[in-house]
């Protein structure tokens, strides 16, 4: 059976995610602060395992990868979007926790992952959540875009330091999946275009899925209306 380990499972693209390989045989690692929801899923699937802990806390998230055991794929996929504000209205507090979410645990994750794939010498792969603001910005987003331009960096780094263990990485850049994040974007521009979130998930499976000696280096999933390309 195979296995995957998401981060920030309990709602939003890592949860329709998680369902979404459970209903295809996986057997899949729970990682969310959300203790109960986290339990809740794992109540209604023989191979769900909960695995509480904070991804920004290094020893939790540690201790969450040993419980878990056996790994052949990581979605990194926990992150958080911040204040919608210009630089100069952000407190220093609110930058400093998008890091901590969005690069420092999404770092954490991806060295955890690296080392258990190359301990167990049959290679693996890594599936980092980046975003559409990874190429191109939507007005007061500079804490979550500034994270996301260096997923791409993470990325193209664990690409090329896994080539030869067989450890892949790609990054998957959703824009505008039903979520509660996007859901709250709406609610500031109604003409807000979106997609459902299974779209993502089944997105994040295909990348999951290619054989070995293959890999989805980047991959843009989006509402087809959304206005990411072209000009205005």
């Amino acid at each position: 059976m195979k296995s995957i380990l998401i981060t920030g499972a309990s709602a939003g693209i890592g949860r329709a995610t998680a369902e979404l390989f459970l209903a295809e045989g996986w057997r899949v690692g729970l990682v969310a602060r959300s203790a109960e929801a986290l339990e809740e899923m794992a109540a209604a699937h023989a191979h769900a395992v909960a695995l509480p802990a904070d991804v920004t806390d290094a020893s939790a998230l540690e201790a969450a990868f040993d419980t878990f055991g056996d790994l052949d794929v990581l979605f990194n996929n926990a992150g958080m979007f911040g204040p919608s504000a210009p630089i100069d209205e952000i407190a220093i507090a609110d930058w400093e926790q998008v890091m901590m979410v969005n690069l420092h645990g999404m770092f954490l994750a991806a060295r955890l992952a690296f080392a258990r794939m190359r301990a167990q010498g049959r290679g693996g792969r890594i599936i980092n959540n980046g975003s559409i603001s990874a190429h191109t910005p939507r007005p007061g987003s500079v804490c979550y875009t500034t994270t996301k331009h260096a997923i791409t960096g993470l990325t193209k780094s664990l690409s090329l330091d896994g080539r030869d263990l067989d450890i892949a990485c790609g990054q998957i850049d959703i824009g505008n999946a039903e979520t509660d994040m996007v859901a709250n974007l709406k609610k500031m521009n109604p003409d807000t275009q979106t997609m459902r979130v299974e779209n993502a998930a089944k997105s994040v499976l295909h990348m999951a899925d290619m054989p070995r000696g293959a890999n989805v280096l980047f991959m843009t999933v989006m509402a087809n209306k959304m206005p990411f390309v072209g000009r205005g």
